[in-house]
Formats: structure tokens, C-alpha cells, sequence
């Protein structure tokens, strides 16, 4: 589905409402300035339309049609750059952290983004920019830095979701008592997964920081070096978040093991006490035709004492040792 389609000339956008994607091609073609086209889960019609309409790579095209574990950044000759960068949103109802993709098709004249999922709407970017004519006067590298900036962005309250939630489970186990695995194994997967996102993107966007990616102004590569600066805070943040986890989750298994330590002992407690009188009732419930212990006025009351004597001595003794 096609949002929002227009031209941009001299900083400014030439129209109000959306244009056709036939039009826009051919002012590509024939007009200076470029044109940006955004689209949300597009079909994979709508996506030929565009490789048909703009001359896209179809590998590119390939591509933008499956999520990637990483970002990445290709280039497919007469200036065309192909840009993978993947969306992170942190849902608080369901505690979770749901990731998307935004794949970006940079030409001379023209910029198309196609969006996957949910996180990091392209909305607010395009009227951020549209706001500063100065950068988008820039073309279509100014918005490649919108795009960027406004994912990164995204990623500061995944981080924050994801430190509570290691607050609470790091709080429950350093208490003494055992968090649920799962649940930690979980927030390790979203972690690592969250790190997939991140890590990869430092390379190009320090490359477009140095100006070694496009042809970008020095004005153009500040708002690039500030994109960087919080690119490598997230990334230093989320690389602590997993280490914090690979704690967590040991401290977690050494508190289980506890409590399955006392579990045991208790077991084993209990089944001392247990055997001891059964073993004296056994004794004197064999039928032995000798036995002097039957002629015994006092045998009976004898065991049952002896049993409850040894019952109570095995349970104070466990007591004192900590077994009960």
C-alpha cells in the first residue's frame, strides 16, 4: 500500500496531495529535484509496479520482500543503493518487543521505502525533514538520514522496556527466590535479537558520517555523526543488557539448584525417620519359632517405645542440622 507519494525541489515538496507513482516516475525522469515514495506492506504486485516504474534491481526487489536478520546496504551501479534497517517496538501490554523492517531504494532523483510491521512510522520523519528545508535541500541522502534517525529513535524506549524487565527478574532472583527460565531465556532471545538489529548498522552509518557512502555535505555528515553517537550508545546499552541476562540466568540456575538441594534433603530427612521404625516393626514381626523377645512381658510397649524414641531423636537431629 502506497501512503504517501511527492517531489521535492529546492527544499520544499511541489504539492499537497499524494501523487500517482506513473507521475512520479517520470518527473524522475524529467524534472529536477527527487521524488520520495513510502509504502507499508506492499504486495508483491505493487512492488513490481515499482521495479517496471523506476528500473529497480529485481534482487533488490527480492529482497525487500523477506525480513533479513540484519541490516545491510548494497549498491546497484548508476548510484543506487539499496538500505535494510530493522524496526524494534516495545509493546507494554504484552511485555515484548515486536521487530519490523524498512527497506529503503536511494537513487539520484528518487527514495522508496517499504515498510514491515509496526515499529518506526516514516510519518513523522517526512514532515520532520519537510520542516528543515535547509537539509532537504540535500536530496535524497537528507532523507536516508531522516529514515536512520528516526529508527534509532525508536530504539531508546526498546532499551527502556527491556531494562525493566531485567530489573524485575534480576530482583526476584538476587532476592533468593527463582524466576521463572522461560522468562529469562525470553528477554536473552530479545536481547540477542535487539543486537542483531543495532550492531550491524554502526559500519555504514559511520561511513556516511565520513562521507564515504554518498556524496553528502559537511552539514549533512554532522546530522549523521549525531545519528552515530546514539547508534553506539543503543549498541552499548543492549551488548550490557545481554551480558546482565547471561548473569541473571546462571545466578538463576545456582538458586534452583538450591532449592532442589533442599527439596532433596527434606526427601531424604523424612525417609530416615520413616525407615527407622519400620525396620525395628519389621524386626520384631518376623515368626521365628526362638524368639526370647515373645516371652517377654513388656516387648511390645518395648518397641513401640523404641520407635517413638528413634523417631523423635532422627527428626531433633535433622532439625538441628537443617534437613527439616
Amino acid at each position: 500500500m502506497i501512503v504517501d507519494c511527492a517531489h521535492y525541489r529546492d527544499g520544499q515538496r511541489q504539492h499537497e496531495g499524494p501523487m500517482k507513482p506513473e507521475d512520479a516516475a517520470t518527473i524522475c525522469r524529467q524534472d529536477p529535484g527527487f521524488v520520495w515514495l513510502g509504502m507499508v506492506d506492499p504486495a508483491p504486485e505493487e512492488l513490481a509496479k515499482m521495479q517496471e516504474a523506476f528500473g529497480l534491481h529485481e534482487l533488490a526487489v527480492e529482497d525487500a520482500q523477506s525480513f533479513h536478520l540484519r541490516p545491510k546496504v548494497e549498491r546497484y551501479g548508476d548510484g543506487v543503493y539499496f538500505v535494510v534497517l530493522r524496526t524494534a517496538r516495545y509493546v507494554d501490554d504484552r511485555e515484548e518487543v515486536e521487530f519490523g523492517e524498512i527497506s529503503v531504494f536511494l537513487g539520484p532523483s528518487f527514495v522508496i521505502t517499504v515498510r514491515q510491521g509496526e515499529g518506526s512510522d516514516l510519518h513523522d520523519a517526512r514532515l520532520r525533514l519537510e520542516q528543515r528545508p535547509n537539509l532537504l535541500q540535500e536530496g535524497p541522502p537528507a532523507v536516508l538520514w531522516a529514515i536512520i534517525d528516526k529508527v534509532v529513535d525508536d530504539y531508546a524506549p526498546v532499551v527502556e522496556g527491556l531494562e525493566k524487565d531485567i530489573e524485575e527478574v534480576e530482583q526476584t532472583v538476587f532476592a533468593g527466590a527463582s524466576a521463572p527460565t522461560q522468562r529469562i531465556y525470553f528477554l536473552r532471545r530479545e536481547a540477542t535479537d535487539f543486537y542483531r538489529a543495532v550492531h550491524p548498522l554502526l559500519g555504514p552509518v559511520a561511513d556516511l558520517e565520513r562521507g564515504s557512502l554518498l556524496d553528502a555535505s559537511a552539514e549533512l555528515r554532522q546530522y549523521f555523526r549525531d545519528v552515530d553517537d546514539h547508534l553506539k550508545l543503543v549498541n552499548e546499552e543492549v551488548a550490557a543488557q545481554r551480558d546482565v541476562l547471561a548473569t541473571v540466568l546462571e545466578a538463576n540456575i545456582a538458586v534452583i539448584s538450591v532449592e532442589q538441594n533442599e527439596v532433596v534433603r527434606k526427601v531424604s530427612g523424612w525417609a530416615a525417620i520413616i525407615t527407622v521404625p519400620t525396620f525395628i516393626a519389621s524386626f520384631y514381626g518376623m515368626n521365628f519359632t526362638h524368639m526370647e523377645e515373645l516371652r517377654w512381658a513388656v516387648s511390645y510397649p518395648a518397641a513401640v517405645v523404641l520407635m517413638i524414641v528413634a523417631s523423635v531423636g532422627l527428626h531433633r537431629y535433622f532439625k538441628h542440622v537443617g534437613w527439616l
